[in-house]
């Protein structure tokens, strides 16, 4: 039997939650009931829709300090509460550390760690005073566990935020529950940007243990149930949802046990 989870009469905000993993996000809590603000820089083409309802768009740069204040304000005096953050915004591209340079590495670092504790903050203001706490969810990384040729400062990023959860679930207790969903291989509208075309995301999905790329609504159905009474005992957790990770490189390597 399905687990049903009904998050209606809530409130959640998801940064970046307009485009990708974070629309998916931002579709399945809808789904599921919730009322939705997404956060980015620039308006979205078009709103996320998802079982006949819409969700709210503001637009706040996540690295302005002043403009996060403001975006909660907004939050709290729209809708009087705030029960759910996915702190989904972030990412980079592909330079490896030999071409760039420290200037490159703290902006990276800004978006993926420091915008996070910002938000968290002003989130925890609001979660705090309420009867029944709140949920921070993290969208973290397998770049963050293991090496990240190529986006090395987003990979230290990610797992400074996957620490920073588990510290925070600890500050936080019993009010606040913070988790982290560490993320392996998507498949949205910039796949071709990280893996080629579609010859290369399959040959990409067959390194996957399930065989094939995560599909963004499905990251959305694990931050439904971390925002849930269902996960009221899960705190300070990194729930891997990367399909099974990714096969050791010397297996295929190795001539032994052929």
């Amino acid at each position: 039997m399905a687990l049903t989870i009904d998050l209606s009469g809530s409130v959640a905000l998801v940064t970046g939650g307009t485009r990708g993993v974070g629309a998916g996000i931002t579709r399945a809590l809808l789904g599921a009931g919730a009322d939705v603000v997404t956060c980015s820089r620039r308006p979205p083409d078009r709103p996320v829709e998802a079982a006949g309802r819409t969700a709210r768009h503001l637009r706040a740069d996540l690295r302005d300090p002043d403009a996060v204040r403001g975006l909660f304000e907004q939050v709290s005096s729209t809708y009087g509460r705030l029960d759910t953050l996915v702190n989904n915004a972030g990412g980079t591209l592909f330079r490896l550390l030999a071409d760039s340079d420290a200037r490159h590495a703290a902006r990276v670092v800004e978006l993926n760690l420091l915008a996070p504790v910002t938000a968290s903050l002003a989130a925890y203001e609001l979660m705090r005073r309420q009867e029944h706490g709140g949920s921070v969810v993290m969208i973290g990384s397998v770049s963050g566990t293991r090496p990240s040729p190529g986006s090395a400062a987003y990979g230290a990023a990610k797992a400074g935020l996957a620490n920073l959860a588990r510290s925070m679930a600890v500050e936080w207790a019993p009010h606040v529950r913070v988790n982290t969903l560490v993320l392996g291989m998507v498949r949205t509208e910039l796949s071709h940007l990280h893996y080629g075309d579609a010859d290369g995301i399959a040959a990409v999905a067959r390194t996957v243990p399930l065989g094939r790329l995560a599909q963004p609504d499905e990251i959305g159905d694990a931050c439904v149930f971390l925002a849930s009474s269902s996960a009221a005992y899960i705190t300070g957790a990194s729930l891997h949802v990367h399909g099974g990770g990714e096969r050791p490189a010397f297996l295929d390597a190795a001539n032994a046990d052929r």
